[in-house]
């Protein structure tokens, strides 16, 4: 490891660099032979401007404040508080590191303290952020407020005097959802003096979670109106496109944005990093394929080595929970060998642990005991870590605004900040690398959520009438679809309708997932000590938990015995093994209807409803040095139907043999295009390459034609297809460009691998994918205009019947969520 220039001999958090980010960027360079930046980005420095304190803002607030070195509040902080205080609702929607924080405490702390008897809500979506915002407010030392965490590691013993005496509350929708809502009789005292809902991070609402926690937030308005009560929302947001309709769509009210940033901002170096090509060897398996790229996983934990080594605190986001635990674990490897013990400097940080790991890592980084930190999105959100002066981000984080979220982690004091983009070695990441204009100087996505979403009302409307009986008032607060839904479940036999409302008929509660994981979380325990070592989520035990799996925590190697999914419980054994398991699942779609579609003569193009059933078959273990497949393992783990949204377009067999494609080829071609297209999407969609699913085949049943289908993987869909069949031509080219420009012979990561293909990716076509989209991109109309579906143009579901698909991608494999 050749370390990149010092920064300085001290570690505390406040300590002033002494090398600048393009000095720093020099040093991380040079430690290779060639140079693996694509692109730099300068973000220059912003002074800030100051308001005056509103004059409703009590002295022993103002000088609370002062103590903790607010002498003002920026402008955008004063405006969006003066909106709350006055009765407002209101979403702050400005950068990271912008002090959202004051435009909320200010009118909710200001309420407390001039009325004994006011309450507030506070939620965020991890409870890394709710925990944050605790210590900032108790910091505070304001007499009689009385802030409190209520979450699923609050002990019981507490529980109940939160419930009778915390004034503000700090909580997450989970547990709104799972235990205050249901217990509001517990709960009345609180919510019958509810003054403020503060929404933290609202723009990580999005999806089928954000379309749940619109409904949750619905249900929490109404619990509130039933004690005469209606609380001012206040929502904070990173950027975002037009928040104030996000943020209205998720609390159905109106509410009013306040986006311009008055904050200061400390200049930021940007760089986009792409690994270099692998030298050709002739002991790798892969030797033939000459752009097999060096693993951004291993780049990330190298480029961490450096920075630390150099003094320099820097924080590396990585996607999954396995990834952290392998960045973590190659970098302390790294530093060890240079400085041994160094790498005690650095670890891990994920959803997954126990509570007592995750705040004694959070207050090792705050302190500087930590110098190094890979993380999940656990640490994108709001947590205030002070004083780091570099971000590492470990592939494409999915949209915009979460990539500008986790570099604005770095230079929170003002100072200048270094972020770094590395680049996987996957067709989106190549794509941006080499198109910096796709990056900056673009507007950010718009939050995407759908409350009328019949897969979330319907369960939704159920829990509200377990609280209490539905009205038809009750009908106007949930919105577009609620009378339909209320029908659906009255013909289940789930709700009774009577001449007062809807009444819930069941004995138990509904059981509603808002993350729509579908699955409780599996507890990872040690076999021989009964020891709980952290827990995963259900979405995710079957690729990552299944029996013979590795799984990494914290640095220590342990391999799964059993998998028990009825208990929720694998067990394992600590064991280093020198080789990596990877799960293969199997995917087969029918086509249930049709909603609308495009007819272009030998191609169509069509939105509609799936069902898509997928199976965790076996896994391959593969040597940690080389990547060589060891041997595969078949598995019997139940297979997981999910019934979504797709948009899909056919081909007719002559217009591919017009065009020059031969019939052995087409598989190949379909399958590398389905892989670049879902590689693609998120350049459209606010989602990322594990959102979504995908699956061809060279005559699929019911289209009866070469089809490419790519779906949303949610139940119920979540937006992302809609937006892929509305700008298919756009999506679709910029597909085709991504493998016609990438220097590869026959296809690669870069291009048209995919790194959860259920067939290994095979077979695969690059030439003649760029052919079936030319097809495809010179029939389609530039404009498509949408031909709706009626009765009788949509497919009968009943004559639907799996397709024996020749490739699947499916949606969620490997992805590993943090809340």
């Amino acid at each position: 490891m050749t370390p990149a220039a010092p920064v300085s001999a001290g570690h505390g958090p406040d300590r002033p660099p002494v090398a600048t980010p393009a000095e720093l960027l020099r040093g991380l360079r040079g430690r290779t032979g060639g140079d693996p930046v694509t692109h730099v980005e300068r973000v220059p420095a912003r002074p800030g401007e100051r308001a005056p304190w509103p004059g409703w803002a009590p002295e022993e607030l103002r000088a609370a404040l002062a103590r903790r070195g607010v002498v003002a509040p920026w402008r955008h902080q004063a405006e969006a508080a003066e909106l709350a205080y006055a009765g407002r609702h209101v979403v702050v929607a400005t950068g990271t590191a912008s002090g959202k924080s004051l435009a909320y405490q200010l009118p909710a702390l200001a309420t407390l303290l001039a009325d004994p008897r006011a309450t507030v809500l506070y939620l965020a979506p991890t409870k890394a952020l709710a925990a944050d915002q605790l210590r900032a407010v108790a910091d505070l030392g304001l007499d009689g407020v009385r802030p409190a965490c209520y979450d699923g590691d609050t002990p019981r013993a507490e529980r109940d005097w939160i419930r009778r005496h915390g004034r503000f509350v700090l909580t997450n929708p989970d547990m709104l959802h799972h235990g205050i809502l249901p217990g509001h009789g517990h709960w009345s005292g609180f919510l019958r003096r509810l003054a403020y809902v503060i929404v933290d991070e609202c723009h990580t609402y999005r999806g089928v979670f954000g379309s749940h926690v619109a409904h949750v937030l619905r249900r929490l308005r109404r619990q509130c109106a039933r004690f005469g009560r209606t609380p001012v929302f206040v929502l904070a947001s990173a950027t975002s496109g037009d928040p104030a309709t996000a943020a209205g769509r998720l609390t159905g009210l109106p509410v009013t944005a306040v986006t311009e940033d008055a904050s200061p901002r400390g200049g930021v170096t940007f760089a986009l990093w792409e690994p270099p090509l692998l030298p050709a060897d002739a002991d790798r398996v892969d030797a033939d394929l000459a752009t097999v790229r060096r693993s951004a996983l291993r780049e990330t934990a190298d480029l961490l080595a450096d920075t630390v080594a150099a003094g320099v605190r820097t924080l590396a986001f990585v996607r999954s929970r396995k990834g952290a635990e392998v960045v973590a674990a190659n970098a302390r490897r790294a530093l060890d060998e240079a400085v041994p013990g160094l790498g005690a400097r650095v670890a891990a940080y994920r959803g997954g642990y126990l509570r007592e790991e995750r705040r004694e890592l959070e207050r090792a980084l705050l302190h500087g005991d930590l110098l190094g930190l890979a993380s999940t999105n656990a640490l994108e959100l709001g947590v205030d870590l002070v004083g780091l002066d570099a971000v590492l981000i470990c592939g494409w984080p999915g949209t915009r605004a979460s990539l500008w979220q986790q570099a604005g982690r770095a230079g929170r004091s003002g100072g200048e900040a270094l972020a770094v983009l590395v680049a996987r070695d996957d067709p989106l990441d190549t794509y941006l690398v080499h198109h910096p204009e796709a990056l900056f100087g673009r507007p950010v996505e718009a939050t995407v959520l759908d409350p009328a979403n019949p897969y979330v009302l319907a369960p939704q409307l159920a829990c509200a009438a377990a609280e209490a009986p539905l009205t038809p008032a009750d009908l106007d607060l949930f919105g577009d679809g609620a009378k339909e839904a209320v029908d659906s479940l009255v013909e289940a036999g789930v709700l009774r309708q009577r001449p007062t409302g809807w009444y819930w008929r069941e004995r138990e509660r509904p059981q509603v997932d808002l993350r729509g994981e579908g699955a409780a979380p599996v507890c990872v325990v040690e076999a021989a000590t009964g020891r709980l070592l952290g827990t995963v989520d259900g979405g995710s035990s079957h690729f990552l938990l299944h029996p013979g799996a590795v799984y990494l925590h914290q640095g220590a190697s342990y391999v799964v015995d059993s998998l028990d999914l009825a208990d929720g419980c694998a067990l394992v054994h600590p064991e280093e093994p020198d080789w990596s398991t990877h799960a293969r699942d199997v995917t087969s779609l029918s086509v249930v209807s049709v909603r609308s579609y495009v007819d272009a003569g030998p191609v169509g193009l069509f939105l509609g409803e799936v069902d898509v059933t997928s199976q965790v078959v076996s896994y391959q273990r593969r040597r940690i040095a080389s990547g060589e497949v060891i041997d595969t393992r078949p598995l019997d783990l139940p297979a997981r139907e999910l019934r979504t949204v797709a948009v899909w377009f056919t081909l007719s067999p002559q217009s591919l043999a017009s065009a020059g494609v031969e019939p052995a080829d087409v598989p190949g071609a379909l399958h590398a295009a389905e892989h670049a297209a879902i590689g693609l999407l998120p350049l459209m969609a606010t989602c990322d390459r594990w959102d979504i699913g995908g699956l061809s085949t060279a005559l699929h049943p019911d289209t009866e034609a070469p089809t490419v289908f790519v779906y949303d993987g949610h139940p119920g869909g979540a937006g992302f297809a809609e937006r892929a069949y509305r700008t298919a031509g756009q999506w679709l080219r910029a597909t085709r460009d991504a493998i016609a420009e990438c220097g590869c012979e026959a296809g690669c990561p870069s291009c048209v691998q995919s790194p959860k293909c259920g067939n290994g990716n095979n077979p695969l076509s690059k030439s003649a994918a760029v052919t079936v989209l030319d097809v495809v991109l010179t029939n389609l109309p530039a404009d498509p205009p949408p031909r709706q579906t009626g009765p009788a143009d949509a497919l009968d579901a009943a004559a639907a019947r799996p397709a024996d698909a020749l490739d699947a991608e499916t949606a969620g494999g490997g992805r590993e969520r943090d809340g």
